[in-house]
């Protein structure tokens, strides 16, 4: 099977050249005339130092158009989020028009295989979500899309991080909690790579750092920001803008809010660290407007990612953008196409890193071990679409046609057989099966079929992908870390 990963999307524009230099221009004036709230002393002398204007008693930070350009422009325009295969084959060059999709975090329940209902998340879920990972070809990178309920706040980091690390090679990226839990995790991770220095060659984790909407920084995770870029550790600055609640109900007013909140998280780890490699980074959605709660499968979050991914461009910066959740409760048919239709938009406008693309359902409380393998599939299908359509001498065929002539046919031909592996999608789990053969083997439909999928892979013997001996010196040195990585 053709694995498709990091091709190139920027097909889909919902905005054209005037809109992206309207909301550019925009923004600027709200860094210049509205300034940006940030609530810790430390980030205001950063910004007073390299020349903003700081209003102490309301601990405004107001920003010159020339200021903010300077200082995101000390970002890496393409950010390379390694995977631990030997020959580099999983990793992910974030920039650009690449595109590549993965998990998202953080889900506070679990459905389990087969199951309609939830329950609270656990550490053992963050191995087995990671085992899925590891084994469905589709899925680029594992985002930490769990929250282990079962274990204290100050413990969450580390032990997050090491149970997917030792059960995928992928990238690893995930929300943090505590400044000590962060340098907690960088330590387990150089310990991995043999080296600090290894690690920042090739660093196989990334970080998340949220900003508030609208307009502030705020001091938790201000603080855990700085303490990435200080270790010069990628890391993503994400602003979540809520249409009719934290922004404009107006998708283009949506936009200058996410703009301008997760460029002022660019521009602190700039002057924290310049040169960190920092992703612009956007999770707008819409708002029920009946009860105000938050929805993720919405065509208009898609619509404001995949505008997004064209203002990351603009400002050439990597992204990292949201996309192929569902609302429903159930895998049923509302969270497939809420999922395959954000998922393609986002795609197709060459998100980058799209997050949350695989295994959300009921906004984005609960990941699916089910799921997790229909998107699979889903994210298969999205990645042939942004593929496209190869036209040349050869994918043409005239003389392929010449030979037929009129009458013709192609089912033995040697140009068959040469693309016939490689110009169509292979579903794993869809059924092309006639109905006969497709009763005989149980007439199961797709969430059976899904359900066999994970049953499949988890009843297999976990193995480690840490060896040992490094197994050995984690639990001996990394403090909090609990004992699962022995077993």
């Amino acid at each position: 099977m053709k694995i498709r990963r990091g091709l190139s999307g920027g097909q889909y524009k919902p905005l054209n050249d005037q809109d992206i230099k309207k909301i550019h221009e925009t923004s600027m004036k709200v860094f210049a005339e509205i300034g940006v709230q940030v609530n810790f002393s430390e980030a205001r002398e950063l910004f007073r130092h390299a020349g903003a204007e700081v209003e102490e008693s309301s601990r405004v930070v107001k920003v010159p158009p020339d200021l903010v350009q300077e200082l995101i422009s000390k970002a890496p325009s393409v950010v390379t989020l390694c995977g631990r295969a030997e020959n580099g084959e999983l990793d992910c060059e974030i920039g650009g028009d690449k595109v590549y999709m993965g998990t998202g975090g953080t889900a506070l329940n679990v459905q389990d295989p087969g199951s309609r209902d939830a329950r609270r998340s656990q550490l053992k879920d963050v191995m087995n979500m990671a085992r899925l990972v590891e084994a469905l070809d589709n899925i680029h990178f594992y985002m930490l899309n769990v929250y282990p309920n079962d274990l204290p706040d100050e413990d969450i980091d580390v032990n997050r991080f090491g149970a997917a690390l030792n059960r995928t090679r992928k990238h690893v990226m995930g929300g943090v909690y505590t400044v000590e839990g962060v340098r907690n995790v960088i330590k387990m991770a150089e310990i991995i790579a043999g080296s600090p220095e290894e690690l920042r060659k090739r660093p196989f984790i990334s970080m998340v750092t949220c900003n508030i909407s609208p307009f502030k920084l705020d001091k938790s995770y201000g603080q855990l920001a700085i303490e990435v870029a200080r270790n010069r550790i990628p890391v993503v600055v994400p602003a979540e803008p809520l249409c009719g609640a934290t922004a404009p109900i107006t998708l283009a007013g949506n936009l200058v809010v996410q703009n301008v909140d997760t460029l002022a998280g660019v521009m602190l780890t700039q002057l924290v660290n310049p040169g960190t490699p920092v992703l612009y980074g956007c999770i707008s959605s819409i708002t029920d407007l009946r009860d105000m709660k938050y929805l993720s499968g919405a065509v208009e979050m898609g619509l404001m990612n995949a505008a997004s991914a064209q203002m990351a461009r603009f400002y050439q910066l990597p992204l990292y953008s949201t996309a192929g959740m569902s609302d429903s409760k159930v895998n049923d048919a509302q969270s497939a196409y809420e999922s395959a239709i954000t998922g393609l938009m986002v795609a197709l406008a060459g998100g980058n890193c799209i997050h949350d693309a695989a295994g959300f359902l009921e906004f984005c409380m609960t990941a699916s071990f089910d799921k997790l393998v229909i998107d699979n599939e889903i994210i298969g299908m999205i990645m042939r679409a942004v593929e496209g359509i190869k036209v040349d001498d050869t994918t043409l065929a005239f003389d392929v046609l010449k030979k037929a002539g009129p009458g013709g046919h192609f089912v033995s031909s040697r140009h068959t057989r040469r693309y016939m592996r490689s110009e169509q999608f292979h579903p794993q789990l869809s059924d092309r099966d006639n109905r006969d053969k497709w009763e005989g083997l149980g007439a199961k439909d797709t969430l059976d079929r899904a359900t066999d999928k994970v049953r499949q892979i988890l009843d297999a013997p976990a193995q480690s992908i840490l060896p040992l001996k490094i197994r050995e010196q984690l639990t001996q040195e990394i403090p909090g870390l609990k004992n699962f990585l022995m077993e």
